[in-house]
């Protein structure tokens, strides 16, 4: 069944549909380069952040499709294409700016990587379980821009804190690595000696003004246009003149830093394993900005991590309550064949039809026409493929064809039976095979537990488990393979080989354990999230000549948002991409008074403190 929000449009008014904006990353080297140019005078600055044993196949856990003949066909402000963090954070904030905003959704479940499922009673994660920053009373300073987003909206999702996860390094035994400072400095200390300490000090003291530049200048002040000199005036001050200088190394590679003061072996390593944790990649591709957001949090104290009580099922409904309360649509089972043009620009959305099948002689598609434009979530690649060959200019056309695609992903999610579980067993594992080659496949493997912390997230006396290998999983393993095959599912089962054996690293009768196993493969990635080779993201180095496109494409009308676009891959990047696109698509005014709402100037002048202290 199609679902389609029932909530009616609510806003009379409209704002002006003119839009004209320069790529973001060449407005803040412009903003950067004209505070030095004029400190002494302006002192104007701009820093960015930037039941019985069951096993089954993802394949088969989709709810049956019952036809309901609904026409879908209407016209909106915006059409937003995909229902992904980054998609919906910008949904709802157009809907709160008083734009009508269909949100268009492939899968029957809304949330893209991040959707939640549920089979036999188990509710799963079907991607990131790690959340920094999401819980707490609005406007308490998050600078999480999914926390942004939520207040934003006047949404909320209560969540469970903590502050370690484990690691399981290549020769046995196991180590907290807990975020707080003293703590973090501490497991240095005992498993890299006092060298890697030294030169982890040296590196944090090297971060301290990357730090203050990407807190100074908060996600939801940032916008795609002129109009970011408004919106970064509350801001400026002498803090910002003084981080100007450090706006190269802020959208440089992490390994800019690492490579200057780090030589320690085992330090070096475990920094490359947070940045692949983060954004699939190591310290050479990682940006600056994206570590910086996590060196400042330990530092300013703010090290718990949030785990959304109900899943990230919780994060999901409280973005689809956002873009529904303010009259936006939500719509299920609809999948976007194809990005209308008309005049030169993009119009609207040519939906598949409900039936799945092509349309046949006679038939009439559904067309969603956007009377302001339309927003794509979709990945670089899926993107290009919606658009009619000859619409996209060809050097954009070559650009996006030949963005490098990290690896995919090997999901093992469980159902097990918790009885005499250890009670202290903590939430999130992860376990290393080898410190060199950490990119390797299926070297890396995380793990959660979150029945730990939500136990009503499994029957009772049961538990869930999700255990996975993200952006280190070949596709080209499982190209071409028919899921219906013994081949596919022999693979899968081999596959899923290190998985069982990293899991048995903490719960040694796991197999015993397990009553409902579900193995995912990049081809289930592909097929669900509807995402090019199963892909984790765009492989875009920190180091090479390409850089995180902003909201602008070359095609008028047409704006993107998610983790192909700056600031990058992870959670808080593709919440902060669909603010900037709303915020861009917006009136300056509009955002002006989103911003007076969501961070008055008492609350700046606060966090920057907090930031300097």
């Amino acid at each position: 069944m199609i679902y389609i929000s029932q909530r009616p449009f609510t806003h009379a008014h409209k704002h002006v549909c003119t839009l004209s904006y320069p790529s973001l990353r060449t407005q803040i080297t412009r903003i950067f380069a004209h505070a030095n140019a004029t400190a002494a005078s302006s002192k104007r600055a701009v820093a960015c952040l930037a039941a019985a044993p069951l096993t089954t196949t993802l394949e088969d856990t989709g709810p049956p499709i019952t036809q309901q003949v609904i026409d879908r066909s209407h016209e909106t402000d915006f059409v937003v294409i995909g229902s992904g963090i980054g998609g919906l954070c910008c949904a709802a904030l157009l809907s709160k700016y008083g734009y009508r905003v269909t949100v268009c959704e492939s899968h029957y479940l809304a949330g893209g990587a991040a959707h939640s499922f549920e089979v036999a009673g188990y509710k799963f994660d079907a991607g990131p379980s790690f959340f920094l920053g999401i819980g707490g009373p609005a406007g308490d300073g998050s600078p999480n821009p999914l926390k942004q987003v939520l207040d934003a909206v006047g949404e909320s999702v209560e969540s469970k804190q903590y502050d370690r996860w484990i690691v399981y390094p290549p020769k046995g035994g196991s180590f907290p690595n807990i975020a707080a400072g003293a703590a973090y400095e501490a497991t240095i200390l005992q498993h890299g000696g006092p060298e890697a300490l030294q030169q982890w000090r040296e590196l944090d003291r090297a971060m301290k003004p990357i730090q203050t530049a990407a807190g100074l200048f908060p996600a939801a002040a940032l916008r795609g246009d002129l109009g970011l000199a408004l919106t970064a005036a509350r801001f400026l001050g002498p803090e910002m003149l003084g981080t100007a200088f450090v706006a190269p190394l802020l959208m440089g590679p992490f390994s800019a830093l690492v490579d200057k003061h780090v030589t320690h072996p085992w330090l070096r390593a475990f920094l490359d394993l947070e940045c692949f944790v983060l954004s699939g990649m190591t310290a050479r591709d990682t940006l600056c900005a994206e570590m910086a957001f996590m060196f400042a949090e330990r530092n300013a104290g703010r090290t718990a991590i949030d785990y959304p009580m109900g899943g990230s099922k919780a994060i999901i409904d409280a973005l689809v309550r956002g873009v529904e309360k303010y009259g936006g649509r939500l719509l299920l089972r609809s999948h976007v064949d194809e990005i209308l043009m008309e005049g030169g620009r993009a119009a609207g959305v040519r939906l598949q039809p409900a039936s799945g099948r092509d349309i046949k002689g006679g038939e009439r598609p559904e067309v969603i026409r956007a009377r302001c434009g339309v927003v794509s979530n979709a990945s670089v690649w899926d993107t290009q493929r919606l658009l009619r060959p000859g619409t996209a200019p060809v050097e954009w056309a070559r650009q996006s064809a030949a963005t490098p695609a990290l690896d995919s992903f090997v999901h093992l999610h469980l159902g097990i039976d918790a009885t005499d579980l250890d009670p202290s067993m903590e939430c999130h594992h992860l376990v290393v095979k080898n410190w060199h080659g950490l990119t390797d496949p299926q070297n890396v493997i995380i793990a959660s537990v979150p029945t730990v912390f939500d136990p009503s997230l499994a029957p009772p006396g049961k538990a869930t488990v999700h255990c996975y290998c993200a952006a280190n999983e070949p596709y080209d393993l499982w190209a071409g393979l028919d899921r219906r095959s013994a081949r596919y599912k022999a693979l899968k089962e081999e596959r899923a080989q290190p998985l069982w054996e990293a899991l048995e690293r903490f719960i040694p009768d796991i197999r015993r354990r397990a009553e409902l196993t579900l193995v995912g493969s990049p081809l289930t990635h592909e097929r669900f999230v509807r995402r090019h080779r199963g892909s984790y993201g765009p492989g875009i180095s920190a180091s090479g000549k390409e850089s995180w496109p902003g909201p602008k494409t070359p095609i008028p009308g047409l704006s993107v948002c998610g983790d192909s676009c700056m600031p990058g891959i992870g959670v808080p990047a593709a919440a902060a991409s669909g603010m900037i696109a709303a915020n861009s698509l917006a009136p300056v005014w509009s955002h002006l008074t989103m911003m007076d709402a969501l961070l008055p100037p008492a609350t700046s002048a606060r966090a920057a403190t907090t930031q300097r202290a």
